[in-house]
C-alpha cells in the first residue's frame, strides 16, 4: 500500500535518526515545503567535537531525568540542526512543516515558531507540557502519527 504522504515523511526522519550518535535517544527530523525535503537533521554533538557515543553521556553521569535540564547535554537537537542546515545553506523554511521522530522540545519549539513552521508531524511523545502548549498558543498544529512497518 502507498504511504501517504506524512508517512512518506516520517519513514525518512526514522532513517536520519540512525545517524544520531545520542546514547539515549536518536531523533531525526525534516524541514519540508511542498512536498519537498528542505533540510534535515538528527541529534549529536557539534561538527568537529567528540560524540557522546564515543565518550559518554554527561546527562547520564548527572542522573538528568528526560526533559529536564537540557544545557548539560553536548549535542544539539534533531530541529535545532535542521534549522542551522537551512540556514548555512541559505534555504528559507518559512512555511515549512517539520516531521520528526519525537515531538520537540519547548527550546526547539520556540525555534521553530520564529522560523515559521506551520505544522509538526511526529512519532513519539516528548514530556514537555510547555512546549505543547507553546504550540498551541502559537497556532501551529502539532499531530502524533503512527506508521505501519
Amino acid at each position: 500500500m502507498r504511504p501517504t504522504w506524512e508517512e512518506y515523511f516520517l519513514k525518512i526522519a526514522t532513517e536520519v535518526a540512525e545517524r544520531s550518535t545520542c546514547v539515549r535517544r536518536q531523533v531525526g527530523a525534516l524541514v519540508v515545503k511542498d512536498k519537498r525535503i528542505l533540510a534535515t537533521g538528527y541529534n549529536g554533538a557539534p561538527r568537529g567535537l567528540r560524540h557522546c557515543i564515543d565518550i559518554g553521556c554527561l546527562r547520564e553521569s548527572a542522573g538528568a531525568e528526560s526533559g529536564q535540564v537540557h544545557e548539560l547535554c553536548r549535542g544539539l537537537h534533531a530541529e535545532q540542526n535542521a534549522i542551522i542546515q537551512a540556514a548555512t545553506y541559505g534555504v528559507p523554511i518559512q512555511g515549512a512543516v517539520l516531521y520528526g521522530t519525537h515531538q520537540p522540545c519547548v527550546l526547539c519549539t520556540k525555534m521553530l515558531i520564529n522560523a515559521g513552521i506551520e505544522a509538526i508531524y511526529y512519532l513519539e511523545p516528548y514530556p514537555d507540557d510547555l512546549a505543547a502548549r507553546l504550540l498551541e498558543e502559537a497556532g501551529i498544529p502539532a499531530r502524533r502519527m503512527r506508521i505501519e512497518g
